[in-house]
């Protein structure tokens, strides 16, 4: 792992400073938007915006990057980041920020394609599997520093926004300079989602239900907290919490998954962070135990994004493996659109509670699909499963294929010892 982090701490550190900047306006907005007087159905499209322009960049910025080049795409799109950025406290209206949005996650989807392509030229067979680990880590710690940031500026004011917008622009120096040659690009094409589903339903199933889970955590949390009356420390330290269960959680559950039935993983994942939720929405937002929940929700939720992707991969061949990622990140692109809506009707329905309401029912579904899967299909062996590869829910079609070819490498090299 340190041999991975000194040829390329530039390109992790560069990647963390962006993670800081997109968690910091997250929460950032669901703050701002509680003291502009925003309803809870508009920071909902507000929210649920992020998701459309980044799925609909995922799958333009390849074409993008292949007509003008990584360099130049790289740097208009972050120029574009930081130019919304400082315009969200200028234009406090629900038209603008949706459209910031929009355009914010478009831009981002578009950064993090190029940033991975880079990380993944950098990376070799010997240590792919420690890059994708590396990778994993700055992001969450990426993540969990910008809760921090929160507290150190007045959010009614310019202050915080302006941090965000130089965090962003920083960020490209260590990317831009540590990089010599421009990688090679191409992405696989896609299984076709019918495909797909007949290899995985519950892959496909879990996915979409998946990106619901996630995107109301990271779009919906604060929102959840202004609604619920927490202190801006408090909602921080909530915020966080989320991350930090992914933190602690993914490579313990990453372990199991290589030895045990990844569907029964699967079902008891889902059912905890369905507890989780459920002893969140319960507390009547009692703090300490909103933490706890938090960190379970987080916890689970995280790592079941590469456990679903490994399950998946147990039923393909391992020629379709990087063909399948692309379907199943739009499966979940379509599911995290979905998610922040869902989630704003339910707080407006029940109160803050609905935020955690959401989730539950969505994760206890998950599980009992699950084990209706586990009645009607066999299991396969765990000594002829693919390899678990560590990979978010925010990670484009780059990373994802990063991580197939880690898995296809595994496989191959077991097929060679077996």
């Amino acid at each position: 792992m340190m041999a991975v982090v000194s040829n390329a701490w530039a390109l992790l550190l560069g990647i963390m400073l962006l993670m800081v900047g997109n968690g910091l306006q997250g929460t950032l907005l669901g703050v701002r938007g509680e003291i502009e007087g925003f309803t809870t159905l508009e920071m909902s499209i507000v929210m649920s915006a992020y998701f459309v322009g980044f799925l609909g960049g995922s799958r333009m910025a390849p074409e993008m990057i292949r007509r003008v080049g990584h360099v130049r795409v790289f740097a208009a799109l972050g120029s574009f980041i930081s130019a919304v950025l400082i315009l969200y406290p200028a234009l406090t209206h629900p038209i603008a920020w949706t459209l910031g949005r929009v355009i914010i996650g478009f831009c981002f989807s578009g950064v993090y394609v190029t940033a991975e392509s880079w990380l993944n030229n950098a990376a070799t067979n010997e240590t792919r599997g420690q890059t994708l680990s590396a990778y994993m880590i700055v992001q969450m710690v990426g993540i969990v520093a910008a809760q921090g940031l929160l507290l150190v500026a007045d959010p009614s004011g310019y202050a915080l926004f302006v941090i965000i917008s130089v965090l962003v622009s920083v960020s490209f120096a260590p990317i831009l300079l540590s990089i010599s040659p421009t990688p090679a690009f191409d992405t696989t094409k896609p299984l076709s989602l019918r495909e797909l589903y007949s290899i995985s339903p519950l892959g496909c199933v879990g996915m979409f239900l998946l990106g619901g889970v996630f995107s109301a955590q990271f779009g919906m949390a604060a929102v959840y907290g202004a609604e619920a009356g927490l202190t801006l420390s408090q909602i921080s330290m909530f915020v966080a919490a989320f991350y930090i269960g992914a933190l602690v959680v993914q490579y313990p559950l990453g372990w199991l998954s290589d030895r045990m039935d990844r569907r029964m993983l699967i079902l008891a994942a889902a059912l905890v962070c369905g507890l989780g939720a459920f002893l969140g929405a319960l507390t009547g937002g009692y703090f300490p135990v909103l933490l706890v929940a938090a960190f379970m929700i987080g916890g689970m939720s995280n790592p079941l994004y590469s456990l679903l992707m490994a399950y998946t991969n147990d039923y393909l061949q391992v020629e379709d493996m990087a063909a399948a990622s692309g379907g199943m990140i739009f499966i979940n692109g379509v599911g995290a659109i979905s998610g922040p809506l869902i989630t704003g009707w339910a707080m407006g329905f029940f109160g803050p509670t609905g935020y955690f309401l959401y989730i539950g029912s969505l994760m206890i579904l998950m599980s009992a699909y699950a084990a209706y899967r586990a009645m009607v299909r066999p299991s396969v062996q765990v000594e002829e499963t693919t390899s678990y590869a560590p990979v978010g829910p925010s990670a484009t079609m780059v990373a994802v294929e990063f991580a197939q070819e880690y898995a296809v490498a595994e496989a191959e090299e077991d097929e060679k010892s077996g």
